[in-house]
């Protein structure tokens, strides 16, 4: 994949999260409760696009912050 990218769409995650006023901790505690198996630390390492993102994570992230798809992914 490209590292460009990614780097780009955990920008775009990172930014959503903080406008939330949502912490990587929060974040991770949420998509937790809805079943997914993420550490703090995972949401980090997407965050700065060291770490790639599953289909179940960015349906979650998407629904948790309260925004399209258009924001998650926009370059």
């Amino acid at each position: 994949m490209n590292k460009q990218i990614e780097k780009r769409v955990g920008d775009n995650i990172r930014r959503l999260r903080e406008a939330a006023d949502m912490t990587q901790e929060s974040l991770a505690a949420q998509m937790q409760l809805r079943g997914c198996d993420i550490t703090r630390s995972a949401v980090a390492k997407i965050e700065v696009g060291q770490r790639h993102l599953y289909p179940d994570e960015i349906i979650l992230i998407k629904e948790i912050l309260g925004v399209e798809y258009d924001a998650v992914f926009e370059l």
